[in-house]
């Protein structure tokens, strides 16, 4: 099984945003970052999410099939809107995520509270602030 937790950070005054993804497995941690697309904090939580699930596919290559994921997100609309397979303004993000985690033979998505998700929130803040 891996475990990703991605996390969202956006600068409000530039709309520059970044992600954190945090990878586990067997035990070892990958700790990645990325730029996102300008917008909104909803708009780069979504954006995360695919990054992390497009991370996992590279680490995972032609295995995703036969991959267990647990994956963990502090934005209740993320966790939300998989779980209803719907969301009202961000629909066709919610689309590519499913799409995304139906490469995976199981994904549990969970919300946490942000205080739970330190790693991927230090690594999205890190991200931010290079481009700043």
């Amino acid at each position: 099984m891996y475990t990703l937790y991605t996390d969202a950070a956006t600068n409000i005054d530039t709309q520059h945003s970044a992600a954190g993804i945090l990878i586990i497995h067997a035990g070892k941690q990958q700790q990645l970052h990325a730029q996102l697309p300008d917008g909104d904090n909803h708009h780069a939580e979504f954006y995360a999410a695919l990054a992390g699930f497009n991370a996992l596919l590279e680490t995972v290559n032609d295995a995703a099939k036969n991959v267990t994921v647990q994956y963990f997100t502090d934005s209740k609309i993320v966790a939300e809107s998989v779980e209803k397979r719907y969301a009202k303004h961000y629909q066709d993000l919610v689309d590519q995520l499913l799409a995304k985690q139906a490469q995976f033979g199981l994904v549990i998505t969970q919300w946490l509270p942000e205080k739970q998700n330190q790693g991927a929130h230090n690594l999205a803040q890190q991200a931010l602030h290079e481009t700043n």
